[in-house]
Order: structure tokens, then sequence, then C-alpha cells
């Protein structure tokens, strides 16, 4: 891979901030703050790399390892007296300081006061966690002096729930910063990081998440089956241990959140089948478990999409990536190890268009949300699907007005996410019978086939998977 793909938005975002604190603000008050939280591995890291590149301003950048008080306390010392800033000498002359009340005092004297700055904070949650006095040094330094100074402070963290809580009302740095979120690689992304045509890369990226490791690894122009038989066969690809460094770190005690997580990851969507296959858990554990992961956003909590109450939530791994490491990297890591990976393959292939046909599903309905505008019926705010208690009759994608519960139901559709079986009359005739079922459908609510392989009915709507890799370009 070469040069630096997508995240238009998230450097547009920073160079906004950035354009503040060079021009000081309506307040007086040129400093800013923003913090950016992502997933484990989805590259924000190098985002803010990339960013201080393009910059060309002079920065430090911390990144916390989480032992200690006192080792990141010294960590942060040496960074900032290692730095280009104009003044980080007296960092240098200074043992490392006790207290990030002095430490950040500290780092204000070294900062420049004619020219902007930049000072990140990566991995913020250790700091937040091993020092409970370090959010209200934060913002006591912030207060006082960063933001009346050209700085910008990034505060970077995996930890999605913490982030979103550090700027909560009640904690001490409410309201001081922006909020930034650093998504996975889009499917345009990954067409274009690879130089996939389209159905190739939804392929990469249901299997990759968009991670930009994964990604770096994978051969340019190679499609799925060449890439995981390069994969499978290293103990060491990225593909392998992502996933057991994200649970690691997510889950370092919670052994029944990973077992829950485990079961839905092998395709269990109920609570009750999600108790059973997670060993028969009390429904109490089952629930708190649920809060975990959904708190977490590594799993999301489905309702059907109708004009009609329901209470049939489903439960899926929010991830792409770790849906399917959950489903076949995870459980074949012995045989890899033992350098059976073809049979890793081989069970993957086995399964393929059966699980991709499930997996793909929100990935289309975000694309559909993102393209209502230009392509979908007027009034289309969400996307969604839906089911019942029997799965009679089960819509893949519904459009409506609001969730959970719509007033106006604006289309009914259908996925056919198959190689070289179009969707035709007899999908077509499923579509009608299961939209006279619809709560808030009519015969006149519109019809919409997503097709991987062409449409040779009449009477719908038809987008292709060039159609929906536009949506992110």
């Amino acid at each position: 891979m070469s040069g630096f793909i997508g995240r238009r938005t998230e450097l547009g975002l920073l160079d906004g901030l950035l354009q503040a604190v060079l021009t000081g603000g309506r307040t007086g008050r040129p400093g800013r703050a923003v913090l950016v939280r992502g997933r484990r591995r989805v590259g924000k890291s190098r985002l803010v790399e990339e960013f201080l590149e393009r910059a060309e301003l002079p920065h430090v950048f911390f990144t916390a390892v989480g032992g200690s008080r006192e080792g990141d306390l010294a960590g942060f010392t040496a960074e900032v007296a290692a730095s280009g800033l104009p003044d980080a000498e007296r960092f240098a002359d200074f043992a490392a300081p006790q207290t990030w009340d002095a430490a950040l005092s500290l780092l204000a004297t070294a900062l420049p006061v004619d020219t902007p700055s930049v000072v990140v904070l990566d991995e913020m949650p250790y700091l937040v966690r091993e020092d409970p006095t370090f959010e209200g040094a934060l913002q006591k330094a912030f207060d006082r002096t960063l933001s009346k100074m050209p700085v910008l402070l990034i505060l970077v963290g995996s930890d999605i729930a913490m982030m979103e809580q550090l700027n909560t009302y009640g904690r001490p740095f409410y309201q001081r910063g922006t909020e930034m979120v650093v998504p996975p690689l889009t499917p345009h992304d990954v067409a274009t990081m690879l130089d996939l045509a389209p159905t190739d890369a939804f392929d990469a990226y249901l299997v990759s998440g968009g991670l930009p490791l994964i990604l770096d690894e994978w051969p340019r122009g190679a499609d799925l089956w060449e890439y995981l038989g390069q994969a499978l066969a290293s103990p060491t690809s990225a593909l392998l241990v992502s996933g057991e460094r994200t649970l690691a770190a997510e889950f370092p005690s919670e052994a029944q959140a990973r077992t829950v997580l485990g079961a839905i990851g092998h395709g269990e969507r109920t609570f009750t089948l999600i108790g059973r296959a997670a060993g028969g858990l009390h429904a109490g554990s089952v629930t708190r478990s649920l809060e975990l992961l959904t708190g977490r956003r590594m799993v999301a909590a489905d309702l059907p999409l109708s004009t009609r109450p329901s209470r049939e939530t489903r439960y899926r791994v929010d991830d792409p990536y770790l849906r399917f490491w959950l489903s076949f990297v995870g459980p074949g890591i012995p045989a890899v190890e033992r350098g059976r990976g073809d049979r890793v393959l081989e069970a993957v292939r086995t399964s393929w268009a059966s699980w991709r046909g499930r997996a793909v599903e929100p990935v289309i309905r975000e694309a559909l949300w993102r393209l209502a505008d230009d392509r979908l019926p007027a009034g289309t705010q969400v996307v969604g699907g839906y089911w019942t208690r029997t799965n009679d009759p089960e819509i893949d994608l519904v459009g409506a007005d609001r969730s959970p519960v719509a007033k106006k139901i604006t289309f009914a559709g259908s996925i056919k996410w198959l190689e070289n079986k179009p969707f035709d009359h007899r999908d077509l005739a499923r579509l009608i019978t299961h939209r006279s079922q619809l709560p808030g459908a009519s015969d006149d609510t519109p019809l919409v086939a997503v097709t991987r392989s062409g449409c040779t009915a009449r009477g719908v709507s038809v987008l292709t998977p060039e159609d929906l890799i536009g949506a992110w370009g």
C-alpha cells in the first residue's frame, strides 16, 4: 500500500479546529481540544500522525502505556523533552513531575505563545484509570492556560464508552472538547486501496472490517481467496492476531461477556438462543452481558422497522471484522498454529455464501441510508429490516420516515447477494407477498432490489454493487 487513503472528513475536521486556533476564535481564547475515539486498530493514531505531517507545526505526541501513573508521567516527560517544541529543554532540566497537575503546568511553559502547536495524548483512558485526579488536572490546565494559547489538544482513546463519558455532564472536561469518531475505512476506501472491483471490495470489507492493519497486508489486486490463503498460512498475520488482541483489551476480566459475544458471532440472534449457546447462562447474566456489549459498541441490538411496535430484538456483532473472526478465524487458530490453515480456508469456502448473505445486510442498509436522497423514495430517513418471531415474513430492507416505530413506510426491498443468480420474477413475487404482511405498507409501496448479479424482473428499482460503493465516494 502506498500513500494515505480516505479520512477526508476527519482530516477536514482537524484542519477546521487548527484554523480556529490560528484565528483565535470569537472568545479570544485560541486553544482548542478534540476527543478522538474509535475501535482499536482502526487507524486513529495514524490519522493524527498524517495530520501532523501535513500541518508541519511544533508538536508533542505522547502515547500512554497503562503501566502506572509514575511510569506514564516519566514517559510523558521524556517525550516532551525529545519533541520539537521550542522550549522542550525545560523538561530535560527537571526530574519527572509527580502529578499530572505539575506535568501539564510544565508543558504549558514549553509551548510557543506566538505560533500554533499541537499536543497529542494517545490512549488517554489509561491515564484516567491510573489516576482519578487526571481529568481534573486536565480541565484545570486547559481552562487556566492551554485555552489561552494557540494550541490544539488532541485526546485519543480506544475505550469508546469511556471517551464518550469524558465529555458528559458532571465530568471535569464537559463541553471543553469537540468529539470526533474515527470509523473503519469504508468499502469505497477498500476498493481504492486494493484496486478491487466493487463486488470484490465488499468481500474484502466483510473480512477486514476496514481495518488498515489488515488491508496493509492484503496484496493489491488480490481477491478474497488469494488473501485468505496467504493470511491463514501465518499465525502472526494481522487477520488472526487483531481479533484476540481486541477482545483481550476490551474484556480483560469479563469472561461471560466474551462467551455471549462468541454465541452471537456464531450466528445466534435472539436472547433465548444466545443464552442457550452460551452454555445455558442465567437470564440475568445474559442481560448484563448484552448491556456491556452494546454499551461498548461491540454488539448492535436491532428492532423490526414498521408502523407497529415490536419487542423482537435481534443482536448482531457490530464490527464486520470481528463478525468474521468470531465465525471462522478465532475457532481456527489452533489449526493454523499446527500448519493446517487450509482446513480453516475450506471451512470459510463451505459457509461463505450463506454467511456473506447475512453479514452484508447491515452494510447494505448503511449504503442505502447514505443514498436515500438520491436513489430511494422521498421521505426515507431510516433503513432497516422487518421480521416476526417466526420469520414469516422476514424482509431484508424497509425504508421509513423514522424508527423504531414509523409513521410512513417508504419502500420494501430484498437483498440477493449470490454470484451468477440475478434477482428474478420469483424473488419479486416473494417480495410482493412479504410487502402485504408489512405493517404500514400497501400495494403502492415502492419495491427495491439490491442484487450482486443483476435483475431480470420488472417493476422494482434495482441497485448494484457499483451503485452501493458510490455511497461512500
